[in-house]
């Protein structure tokens, strides 16, 4: 027993370090997005990235799932509902009502319209997903919605960096026609250790 204890304390401890060490880095690729100075050599080593932005995004998926210490995909699920909810409905108003770019240099597509019609459109969305779901109050995903439409956002532009600095299309063949497996990730990658944190604070207060 103190052996499963302690190895569970000790794992407990590195997924904190973790988080702290990838939010870290993803607050700084942000800055990175919005500035026009350039990033130290530490955080835009590849190693770098790829742990603790790519590997570490995905960790922080499959721990939203055991949130309540059992495997439950419910707010997993959710997280990616919302995602959808949030990109097609910004591909949608971007596309019919978008006139102001949202980041041009970037991504030319990305209009202020189309962001604030994918938070609006995730925001109803979060009260059908909180009738589905009964796993939390519709004022939490109320605010994952907010969180998953400027993270995700935000991951969805760096990635777009990303590419557009390494000249290439797509980030992958895996998936043809989809623009590679992060592409369709990248979101869920970049929003996921925020939204663990917020579920982390709510077990924290309740």
């Amino acid at each position: 027993m103190e052996i499963l204890i302690g190895n569970s304390v000790g794992l407990n401890d590195a997924s904190q370090i973790l988080h702290v060490i990838s939010i870290f880095v993803l607050l700084f690729l942000t800055r990175d997005l919005f500035s026009s100075k350039s990033l130290p050599k530490l955080l835009t080593n590849r190693y770098i990235n790829t742990t603790f932005y790519i590997s570490g995004g995905i960790v922080f998926l499959v721990l939203i799932a055991f949130n309540f210490g059992t495997y439950n995909p419910s707010i997993i699920i959710g997280m990616f509902a919302l995602i959808w909810i949030n990109d097609s409905f910004a591909y949608f108003v971007g596309s019919n009502y978008g006139r102001q770019k949202l980041f041009e240099s970037v991504s030319p597509k990305k209009t202020v319209e189309g962001f604030l019609g994918g938070v609006f459109f995730s925001a109803i969305g979060s009260y059908f997903i909180f009738k589905f779901t009964k796993e939390l109050q519709f004022t939490s995903w109320l605010v994952m919605s907010v969180l998953v439409s400027v993270f995700g956002t935000i991951g969805d532009l760096i990635e777009s960096k990303y590419k557009r600095q390494a000249g290439v299309k797509d980030s992958g063949t895996l998936m043809p026609g989809h623009g590679g497996l992060l592409d369709r990730l990248d979101s869920a990658i970049f929003v996921a250790p925020f939204v663990y944190l917020f579920l982390r604070l709510l077990n924290y207060v309740s």
